[in-house]
């Protein structure tokens, strides 16, 4: 199996995340022998971004590390695990809120895709782009 950065370079659809995960030098964390989990927005979700957004982030490294590292939980948490805890702790250091009413919710992003297993981990795929407190405050 491939690693969670080339599963999700195949998968096709997060050239923006892996870009970030890149610039933001987090590629050794994704390949490391985890296990970890990848809360991954999809090309489309970082398009929802107000406008420069992404750019912005792009040259501000230390904030994009943040962001980036607030999407890789720690451990092999799947989807019958998500569907049990109201939160996940991220390598970034604060917690992701988990919803279990209508479908999986993390913080105000939607689990589109869950379980895609690579050989260091996990990937749910999500549909907007998380960011956590101190960063969305500023």
């Amino acid at each position: 199996m491939a690693d969670l950065l080339e599963t999700a370079k195949n998968a096709g659809s997060f050239n923006t995340l892996i870009k970030a995960v890149e610039a933001a030098e987090l590629v050794d964390t994704l390949k490391a022998p985890g296990p970890m989990t990848v809360f991954a927005p999809t090309d489309e979700a970082f398009a929802k971004l107000p406008e420069g957004t992404l750019d912005a982030l792009l040259q501000d490294i230390p904030k994009l590390k943040k962001i980036v590292a607030y999407h890789v939980a720690f451990g092999d948490v799947r989807s019958d695990d998500l569907a049990q805890i109201n939160e996940a702790e991220t390598v970034e250091g604060s917690v992701i809120a988990v919803e279990n009413a209508n479908g999986i919710k993390l913080n105000e992003a939607n689990v589109v895709k869950m379980d895609i297993l690579a050989d260091n981990g996990v990937i749910h795929i999500i549909d907007a782009v998380l960011m956590p407190a101190m960063v969305a405050g500023h």
